[in-house]
């Protein structure tokens, strides 16, 4: 139907004039209410693998791997659920913003060092504290977000080193 008006109201031969690129974004487009859902639904998947890897954090033998996998899916599902909020492009360029790249560089790393030491080099003490800088980077690239608190946990910061 909505072909049909476009061919009739003249829209037809404006839209030939667009690129692959617009065409398959006006294609591709989620409704706000896609967007909520997806978030939400991705958001939770990505908490709940989180819970669930602290969770195996404590089977004998395999917990550590599981909550290795667990955690680390999860925080790849939590930074995910935001592409439905923005869209995938308006993300990726907000990561790379010059306030942020430094943080989703060490997230990045951090995420792909912490499977590395787990099933490649089978070192879980070295893979647990790329978990614990997963969750620092991961909170200073959230933290990026919200305007001046970065600033002003820094100077709190340098006010208890003093």
């Amino acid at each position: 139907m909505d072909k049909l008006k476009s061919v009739l109201s003249g829209e037809e031969s404006r839209r030939e004039d667009r690129t692959i690129l617009e065409t398959v974004n006006e294609a591709s487009t989620l409704s706000w209410t896609t967007r909520i859902r997806g978030f939400i639904v991705c958001f939770i998947i990505g908490v709940g693998c989180t819970i669930l890897g602290v969770g195996c954090l404590f089977l004998p033998k395999i917990g550590i791997t599981l909550f290795i996998v667990f955690y680390t899916f999860g925080n790849i599902c939590t930074l995910g659920s935001t592409m439905f909020l923005m869209g995938p492009m308006k993300q990726l360029k907000r990561m790379c913003d010059k306030t942020r790249a430094l943080a989703t560089t060490i997230m990045i790393t951090c995420l792909v060092l912490t499977l590395c030491a787990a099933f490649w080099w089978k070192n879980f003490g070295l893979a647990l504290l790329f978990v614990i800088l997963q969750v620092l980077s991961f909170a200073w690239y959230s933290l990026s977000y919200i305007p001046c608190v970065r600033e002003a946990i820094l100077k709190l910061v340098s006010v208890f080193i003093k």
